[in-house]
């Protein structure tokens, strides 16, 4: 009954959330300077001209009737339509989305193997030099974001010694013709190892450029709470029993310390894909993010505002995963 209480209050949560996003995004957006059809429009256009695009788009109307009629069409699924490129904003997002979500889980495996990793490498060696060197690289890691790191990245791994591609998500070269935008699912799906080799070649750097930093917060978390777990009774009962230290921490401490690693990991998760939208346009991903500092870029309007809602139920829909998934996991609250 726990669960099913803390389900429908995340849900209600994340409703208000996401209509709070919505009022927020589409009130900034419309008070900022710069006129978007003025932007469509050559340099000799008339007022007129002005004024028919203005009326085609709904941008004549109060924000508040401007509102109302963007989310009454969203509820329907019709995002409307970009300024710039004339389509729909579902189908651009849509089409982008796919890409972005490749890149932010291979991003999240690269930080929890690595991350995970350290943390039970430093508690196997604690008090050694050994976890001095892990603390020392996981403080670097976490001093530089992730920006930084790609800028590093490219110029170390991209250019001096050019092991990655540095730019775009696929080869042209390939010549593979794709049926859905889940590049490399459907790569492995048709067992073109070829392609996915390729895929993953533009993909490695940005997702490690946006891992280094989640995997210091994973080795720190995950260490500490290792750490503690490391001087309860049932570690003693199970010294006394023989096991090796190895056996002790892997298969004892590790289940009991990676909840509160958990919890941390679905909510810095979030930040990962936000992330994304500096990374994607520094390696030129094709990606959500890289669409959104387009759209910024030429004030198109709808297409924010549908970036911005699509980015926000993502956000909440990680979230209310984790908290399902910790509930599930937490003895306390599945046997409330």
């Amino acid at each position: 009954m726990q669960i099913v209480r803390t389900l429908l209050t995340r849900l209600a949560t994340t409703l208000i959330t996401l209509l709070g996003a919505a009022i927020i995004v589409f009130v900034v957006i419309r008070v900022v300077p710069g006129n978007p059809i003025a932007m469509m429009l050559p340099p000799g256009a008339t007022d007129a001209d002005i004024a028919r695009l203005e009326a085609l788009y709904g941008l004549d109307k109060s924000i508040l009737e401007q509102f109302l009629i963007w989310i009454g069409n969203v509820l329907q699924g019709d995002f409307g339509t970009s300024i710039t490129s004339r389509q729909p904003v579902f189908d651009l997002v849509i089409g982008r989305l796919p890409a972005t979500l490749e890149l932010s889980v291979m991003a999240l495996l690269i930080a929890i193997v690595a991350g995970g990793s350290a943390a039970l490498t430093a508690t196997l060696y604690r008090g050694t030099k050994v976890e001095g060197g892990i603390d020392v690289a996981g403080g670097v890691a976490l001093s530089l974001p992730d920006f930084l790191w790609g800028l590093a990245l490219i110029l170390v791994l991209g250019v001096v010694w050019p092991l990655f591609h540095i730019s775009g998500r696929v080869s042209p070269s390939l010549g593979f013709d794709f049926n859905t935008d889940f590049y490399l699912i459907e790569a492995l799906l048709r067992f073109r190892f070829d392609v996915v080799l390729d895929l993953l070649g533009h993909m490695f750097l940005p997702a490690l450029a946006l891992a280094i930093p989640l995997a210091a917060i994973i080795l720190q978390l995950l260490k500490q709470s290792l750490k503690e777990c490391m001087h309860d009774d049932y570690i003693t009962l199970a010294r006394t029993k023989g096991y090796s230290e190895t056996s002790i921490i892997a298969r004892d401490a590790l289940p009991n310390a990676i909840l509160p690693t958990l919890t941390l990991v679905g909510v810095q998760f979030t930040f990962l894909i936000g992330g994304t939208v500096i990374i994607e346009r520094l390696f030129s991903y094709e990606g959500l993010g890289n669409m959104a500092i387009d759209a910024v870029i030429n004030r198109d309007l709808p297409l924010i505002q549908g970036i911005v809602l699509v980015f926000a139920l993502l956000f909440t829909l990680v979230n209310l995963l984790v908290d399902m998934t910790y509930a599930a996991l937490n003895p306390r609250l599945r046997h409330a």
